[in-house]
């Protein structure tokens, strides 16, 4: 009966977390279809465009996309009892991918400032390297001294920015921004960069709000 009692308050939340994973997995779809399918296609303009700074970006998109890929694994409840240590291994390969692609992904884009890209991307680059490195560490460091919940709060806000790669890209094709030229991209990758962790504390505060919401009748009265 108790056990009951405390599910209940929590569906909503888990509901609305699996809405959150499955609309980042489309967003993931979207831009490996959209903006990524040059890979498989050797002929593809996009090769002769990365050539000159491809071995730096190699790293960063691997890396890259071991923390967007794993990242997820990191929030369910479920994995994290069931087993701790895949948990633990996870952990720090996200962490290390973050430490790998954040600097990596600012030095790409200032190698492309020096073949003519507008410099304000190379500062949004610096900009979303930083908050993702600061919120990484952060999350790390809690986690270390055993608080669990402030840890899991600072992953939250380092996803939040891990996921301005997909954010950046969808918006620019899915509104087909990305033909009005340099401005309406730098437009939308400042926007995504600064509402990256707004949006994050908008989740937890909705977390919170959930948690701290008073057991319904029906609940009270199966704890009694």
């Amino acid at each position: 009966m108790t056990t009951w009692s405390y599910a209940l308050p929590r569906l909503p939340w888990l509901r609305a977390k699996y809405v959150v994973f499955a609309f980042i997995g489309v967003m993931l779809a979207y831009v490996l279809v959209h903006n990524e399918s040059f890979l498989v296609h050797a002929q593809d303009p996009e090769w002769r465009h990365i050539h000159p700074f491809r071995w730096y970006l190699l790293p960063h998109g691997i890396a890259g996309a071991c923390a967007l890929l794993l990242a997820p694994m990191q929030f369910s409840d479920r994995l994290r009892r069931s087993f701790t240590m895949l948990h633990h291994v996870v952990g720090r390969i996200y962490i290390g991918g973050v430490l790998i692609a954040a600097p990596m992904g600012f030095y790409v884009q200032y190698f492309e400032e020096r073949l003519g890209a507008h410099r304000s991307f190379s500062l949004a680059a610096a900009t979303q390297a930083v908050s993702w490195t600061v919120t990484t560490l952060v999350a790390l460091a809690l986690i270390r001294q055993g608080k669990v919940e402030a840890h899991r709060r600072w992953m939250t806000r380092s996803f939040a920015v891990a996921l301005v790669f997909l954010e950046v890209r969808v918006v620019l094709g899915v509104t087909g921004w990305e033909h009005l030229g340099p401005s309406a991209v730098e437009t939308v990758v400042w926007a995504c960069n600064v509402f990256a962790l707004l949006a994050a504390d908008l989740v937890l505060q909705v977390q919170e709000w959930q948690r701290s919401r008073p057991l319904p009748r029906t609940a009270k009265m199966a704890a009694d």
